[in-house]
């Protein structure tokens, strides 16, 4: 670390942030030294030892900052090597208003795309999958998950249900559940999201490659035929610190009644 940098430990000592617990104080300024670009992505962070030391706190209160730093994806921990400053992670814009997959999003920006399939398959379908796809208990749900990857980043899973009438055979599906839609007439022409903050658990972290607990975004759609009919059932969950959807909104002009 810089000497500069080295600086955000030693100040701690006068920090002006009285009655904030110290833990919350030292990881303050191992944020803000990585938002002022102070210390950098891959730069290695003294040990606790050295951290107490300079700040004039236990190593007890500097590891539990730290693991915080860890969990909000700030820092990460390397098993014999030490604590760093994350690599930064490139943003992904999304639009609400297009109904897009994902490899079509990710093509358009010129990001290299892949999945890892983690399901494909034709199953019983569930009491959600039931109300929402209008299938009775003697039908078949054609679910496939898959981790979805761009740039050699996993950024999401996205586990699908259909009606295995559409889709009798999801093990067939290529690189885009849409482009296999159309095919048959079945893609869908709109869909109602909703979007909900997640802490993410072992599996999905592991998946995602980010710590335990990290906040994530829950995405539930369900997609339409022209002709109003469910086509699709999706639960996704994308990683936070990666992904930003965004809106355009407008005015109502005058004389347009608005809605809620």
């Amino acid at each position: 670390m810089s000497e500069a940098a080295d600086q955000i430990f030693a100040t701690l000592k006068q920090s002006s942030q009285s009655g904030a617990p110290l833990y919350l104080q030292l990881r303050k300024s191992i944020e803000d030294a990585v938002n002022r670009g102070l210390i950098g992505p891959g730069d290695a962070l003294p040990s606790e030892r050295d951290i107490a030391s300079k700040a004039d706190i236990s190593r007890v209160t500097v590891r539990k900052a730290v693991q915080d730093l860890v969990k909000g994806g700030i820092l990460v921990q390397r098993h014999g090597s030490g604590t760093f400053v994350a690599p930064r992670m490139e943003r992904v814009e999304q639009s609400l208003s297009r109904l897009t997959s994902f490899t079509e999003d990710m093509a358009r920006r010129g990001m290299a795309v892949r999945s890892a399939w983690l399901d494909r398959g034709l199953y019983a379908p569930s009491p959600d999958e039931m109300m929402v796809l209008g299938l009775s208990s003697n039908e078949l749900v054609a679910r496939v998950a898959r981790l979805r990857i761009a740039n050699d980043t996993p950024l999401a899973i996205e586990r699908a249900a259909l009606s295995a009438s559409v889709l009798p055979d999801p093990a067939g599906i290529g690189s885009s559940l849409y482009a296999a839609l159309e095919l048959t007439g079945h893609r869908p022409v709109r869909a109602v999201q909703r979007i909900s903050a997640a802490n993410l658990g072992d599996d999905d972290a592991r998946l995602l490659e980010v710590p335990p607990g990290i906040a994530g975004l829950h995405i539930e759609r369900i997609s339409y035929l022209a002709s109003g009919k469910v086509i699709e059932f999706t639960r996704s969950i994308y990683r936070g610190d990666a992904y930003d959807f965004v809106a355009e909104l407008r005015l109502s002009g005058p004389g347009e009644e608005s809605r809620p």
